[in-house]
């Protein structure tokens, strides 16, 4: 009769790794959602920064017209 010691260790040895590769995947989708969010951010930092001014002024130029100022 073989010893059951090396193929259960065997079989722990391939459970802890799908377990850390199921851990990586999932840390890797998190990442890549925070990443995601990050990106939208910026893109509508990038859009404020480059359209913002412009709304800006227009309100400016609409509040002195409804003021009489203009």
């Amino acid at each position: 009769m073989g010893n059951p010691e090396p193929e259960q260790e065997i079989v722990e040895h391939k459970v802890r790794r799908a377990v850390g590769l199921n851990a990586l995947r999932k840390i890797g989708e998190i990442v890549a959602e925070e990443r995601q969010a990050d990106d939208d951010n910026a893109r509508a930092l990038r859009w404020f920064a480059r359209y913002g001014w412009m709304i800006l002024v227009g309100g400016a130029l609409l509040l002195a017209y409804l003021m009489g100022v203009i």
